[in-house]
């Protein structure tokens, strides 16, 4: 009998978690079960005195997440078990008082590069590459978020074409910290967040929540969530979607 995979594993290192999302056939694809998954391992990590950093990455060397499930989303699957949602983990990564470093191994779209964006840190791959295809699709994703990184006429540009990008140009528009060899880059991440680890965690935190207060539109992020609320489901956004599902799947 063959013991069914935890959709985030979690292994400890130094003052560190590693949070990996395992679903790997679907390109660790934000399903209902995997959101609900990975919000209650930063629950956990976040009720752990020992625990002073995250580490988030993607199982595998294909994919860190390539965004929303779309069976899922377009009703073509049914929902897997579970009670998490994307918006509820954005949120939470915003709430998060510790450090949290996206070690981002290939594909980064959609919900997925909102993922990163949410993290305090990004390292990537030399493989990786990066999508916000929100307009194409007929949502907002990561504009209220994005500029802060990249600068509000770069950010622009990246949502209005939903054009893709690699880890290079990510580097150079400041959306990653340092691309490495693929081998690299999870050492790379979980020696930063040792160090990270090694100094005040009080200090940190609050180095964290200023940072935030400095960069970070409350307001923004509301004006976000309603174009969403008002965009999604429309008659636009629903044909767009099954339009792209059709696409990708051939279903």
């Amino acid at each position: 009998m063959t013991t069914e995979q935890p959709l985030v594993l979690e292994e400890r290192h130094d003052g560190t978690i590693l949070l990996t999302l395992n679903r790997p056939e679907r390109h660790h694809a934000l399903s209902q079960a995997l959101c609900a998954a990975l919000e209650s391992a930063i629950d956990r990590a976040e009720a752990d005195p020992v625990i002073r950093v995250l580490v988030i990455t993607g199982g595998g060397d294909r994919a860190f997440c390539a965004g929303a499930d779309m069976l899922e989303a377009s009703g073509v699957e049914a929902p897997t078990p579970g009670v998490g949602s994307a918006q509820r983990i954005y949120a939470r990564l915003a709430t998060t008082v510790k450090p949290v470093i996206a070690a981002v191994n290939g594909y980064c779209y959609g919900g997925g590069a909102r993922l990163a964006i949410g993290c305090d840190i990004r390292l990537a791959s030399e493989g990786s590459s990066f999508r916000l295809p929100g307009s194409e699709y007929g949502l907002v994703v990561a504009a209220a978020t994005l500029p802060r990184l990249v600068g509000a006429a770069r950010a622009k540009e990246l949502i209005f074409t939903a054009r893709a990008f690699d880890a290079s140009e990510a580097l150079s528009y400041g959306l990653v910290s340092a691309v490495y060899p693929r081998e690299e880059l999870l050492p790379a991440a979980l020696e930063m967040a040792r160090v990270i680890a090694s100094h005040s965690a009080e200090a940190v935190q609050a180095a964290k929540r200023v940072i935030d207060a400095a960069t970070l539109s409350e307001e923004a992020r509301i004006l976000e969530d309603e174009a969403n609320r008002v965009l999604r489901g429309s008659p636009e956004h629903t044909a767009r979607f099954r339009s792209a599902t059709q696409r990708i799947t051939g279903r």
